[in-house]
């Protein structure tokens, strides 16, 4: 290319106008030629071609399409640009330049397409156009300068087409034919007149442009070619006020024979939806695209509506971009309503957002005064607008309600993330009790375990880890089979003894040796009741904190800072309303544990004791089985049934020894199920954090660290964390050749 000229063919004045295959052709305009080569600099051509349209060049913008794509733009800001649309021509002579004065162009908004960087995109659509309206006011067409613009100032969802007005898209009309009502009609600011215009021409059904369109004046007319209508506002002398000076409302367009481009921005959508997305925030985009299409008659698409939803939601919750930038501000506003509380956020080398831990100091004291030495450990996807995990460390108080201690939000659940959240929460529940945590122990998590808490009990969790056997023997056996083992499974772990966890696993080897072994090797000391170490108080599965992950799927769509405080909220009202509660109680355990005692004091009167003079007693039941005899310690707090260890209740065998020696079985209850824990538990409170979403500006709250919003967001929908299941869903079994994964009528089988 060194050396050679190429003949830049400039255009304006034109339209550009979209083909039916999405490709772009400009119609009409004046046409120029000017010689450029790799020599020429940006500041020469567009002086040149200054002179040619008589545009001033300070206002002008520059654009080219890519050999062999039609579709989209490129605009030219600077040297490198202008070489390397020469770089993109190659060996060809000419290039097709497109050329616009900025003068006319809405602010913030361009009518054409162009390169990533502008994100701006074009596409028409036929608009058919109803009966004109009459009356008319004069306008002088000398205000209406020679290049055309689309509609308003604001990113265009794409193109969407609009049917004609009728009885069935009645509501746009009824609410919005008089939004501009003539000539002295007065407006707080352009904008406001831009969207009260916007919503005339939805009502009337016409499209129209822009022909001038600054901070002083606003000048409309009709799309369709010829039509008379115009509109002129400008700004009303010494007042900051919008004025309509000039207005012909009548059209001489019809219908059908107009062709025009019309746009539904995702804002105006947003603008619509925003109540009824305010009123139900499960508002499905494919229901809010029909809702438009019957009530407007403008048709969106899924992606449309899915974007038009999204301005509603920040409309109404606020930035979620913002929302990352005031963490530093929100964590020291938790520690300052709520002292002793642990809020730690970490951010990434550039500044983005990595992980987020909080811990109340009321969940603190409350874990420590009056909960089991007992901890869960689950997490959750989050379904905002930049996704991530939130991991969570849950515990039980004394009638078994969830009691939420801390819970993080990270990028996503690995090793690094559990080892980081599991530091912080050793941190805030410092404690000379030994702990037993009930969790998966996949996603690093038995590692993470292992480092930080390296004197714990780890139990794994016994739903996700039926669910891997349930996926390992997949494909290599029947349903029937199949759920035979895994109810095998279930009874090994709950057997409270050896020889009951045995029977369970030789029924697995009968059906299959080679799930027997996994059962072996997967560990049991960490599972099965008959070796476990831990007191989890027949607690075996890492999700038992369901309302609190229901607390999360409310708020997960908010932004982050309004998440969290809904969260803060929900977990102050339980605490309150437990502690109301509480305090009517008149038993020395808490209901449900009272009742429990009582069923078991009445199974003991029909048990038989046999005294010794040591604290160990013999204790006789008959049932369908014939005699059963258990033996009791009760300086140990032990029974060879295994009830009372497993429980923290003392079993029906140990009250009989209490009310044959005149003991009382409330001396031998855990104290973790006394009303007096229960309410240790919900001693403290838990305080409202002001100004969350706006706070009030305070120099002494300054705090020099910017958040951004994470900056790698996985494609596509976020994954559903995948439930673990009891039931096994049935697979197909051929009844021809009884292999798995076909039915008779596509056996293979001769």
């Amino acid at each position: 290319m060194a050396g050679k000229k190429i003949i830049a063919i400039c255009q304006s004045g034109g339209d550009f106008v979209t083909n039916k295959d999405g490709s772009l052709s400009y119609n009409g305009g004046e046409a120029y030629a000017i010689d450029i080569d790799e020599q020429s600099k940006l500041s020469d051509f567009k002086s040149e071609i200054a002179d040619m349209f008589n545009f001033s060049s300070a206002n002008m913008s520059i654009k080219y399409f890519l050999p062999g794509n039609k579709k989209t733009l490129i605009t030219i800001s600077k040297d490198k640009d202008l070489q390397r649309m020469l770089n993109f021509v190659g060996e060809s002579s000419t290039v097709d330049v497109f050329v616009v004065s900025e003068e006319a162009t809405a602010p913030n908004f361009s009518n054409m397409p162009a390169s990533r960087s502008s994100r701006t995109t074009v596409s028409e659509a036929v608009v058919p156009v109803v009966a004109p309206v009459n009356a008319a006011v004069g306008i002088n067409d000398d205000d209406i300068d020679q290049l055309d613009m689309e509609m308003p100032n604001e990113t265009p969802l794409d193109c969407m087409p609009i049917n004609m007005i009728d009885g069935r898209h009645r509501k746009a009309a009824q609410v919005w034919e008089n939004t501009i009502t003539g000539v002295d009609q007065r407006f707080n600011s352009f904008n406001e007149f831009r969207e009260a215009l916007h919503k005339y021409s939805i009502a009337h059904g016409f499209a129209y442009r822009y022909k001038k369109n600054d901070s002083h004046r606003v000048t409309v007319k009709c799309k369709a070619q010829g039509c008379p209508w115009r509109i002129y506002a400008s700004r009303l002398s010494t007042t900051q006020l919008i004025c309509i000076k000039r207005m012909n409302t009548t059209h001489t367009c019809e219908g059908a024979a107009v062709k025009a481009g019309y746009r539904a921005t995702k804002g105006w959508v947003g603008s619509i939806i925003k109540e009824k997305l305010k009123a139900s925030p499960n508002y499905r985009p494919k229901d809010i695209a029909d809702d438009i299409k019957r009530e407007y008659g403008i048709q969106l698409n899924y992606s449309q509506a899915w974007r038009a939803k999204e301005i509603a939601r920040e409309q109404l919750q606020g930035s979620f971009k913002e929302a990352y930038n005031l963490l530093p501000f929100f964590c020291e506003k938790i520690k300052e309503t709520n002292p002793g509380s642990i809020v730690t956020f970490n951010t990434k080398d550039d500044s983005s957002f990595h992980r987020l831990f909080v811990s109340f100091h009321a969940s603190i004291t409350g874990f420590l005064q009056g909960c089991r030495p007992l901890i869960f450990l689950d997490s959750t996807t989050l379904n905002s607008k930049y996704q991530g995990m939130l991991l969570a460390a849950t515990a039980a108080d004394a009638e078994d309600g969830i009691f939420p201690i801390a819970f993080a939000v990270v990028d996503e659940e690995n090793e690094d993330n559990w080892t980081w959240f599991l530091r912080e929460l050793k941190s805030a529940v410092s404690t000379s009790s030994q702990l037993t945590f009930v969790a998966d122990f996949q996603n690093g998590l038995k590692r993470a375990l292992a480092d930080v808490f390296d004197k714990c009990y780890h139990s794994y969790c016994l739903r996700h880890l039926a669910d891997k056997l349930n996926r390992d023997l997949k494909g290599q056996f029947s349903h029937e089979a199949r759920r035979f083992m895994i109810k095998d499974f279930y009874t090994a772990a709950r057997a409270p003894r050896h020889e009951g966890f045995q029977r369970a696993a030789e029924s697995i080897k009968s059906i299959s040796p080679e799930a027997y072994d996994w059962v072996i090797q997967s560990e049991p000391e960490h599972w099965a009741n008959a070796f476990f170490g831990g007191a989890r108080y027949n607690h075996m599965i890492s999700s038992f904190g369901e309302e609190f992950y229901c607390w999360v799927s409310e708020a997960r769509e908010f932004p982050i800072t309004q998440m969290i405080d809904v969260l803060r909220g929900k977990m102050m009202e339980s605490i309150y309303k437990r502690r109301v509660d509480s305090s009517q109680w008149m038993t020395t355990l808490t209901p449900s544990n009272e009742e429990k005692l009582q069923k078991d004091t009445a199974m003991a009167r029909s048990l038989q004791v046999l005294l010794t003079e040591g604290s160990i007693f013999e204790v006789r039941g008959e049932c369908v089985e014939g005699t059963i005899v258990e033996v009791v310690d009760i300086d140990n707090w032990d029974c060879s049934c295994k009830g009372w260890q497993l429980t923290g209740l003392p079993c029906c065998h140990a009250i009989a020894v209490f009310e044959c020696i005149g003991r009382s079985s409330y001396d031998y209850c855990s104290r973790y199920f006394t009303t007096e824990s229960f309410r240790l538990t919900y001693s403290e409170s838990i305080h409202p954090v002001p100004n969350v979403d706006r706070p009030i500006k305070d120099e002494s709250l300054e705090i020099a660290v910017t958040v951004t919003p994470p900056t790698k967001r996985p494609p596509g929908r976020p994954k559903k964390k995948q439930e673990p299941i009891d039931l096994i869903k049935r697979q197909l079994q051929c009844s021809k050749c009884k292999g798995l994964g076909h039915n008779k009528k596509t056996c293979k089988e001769p």
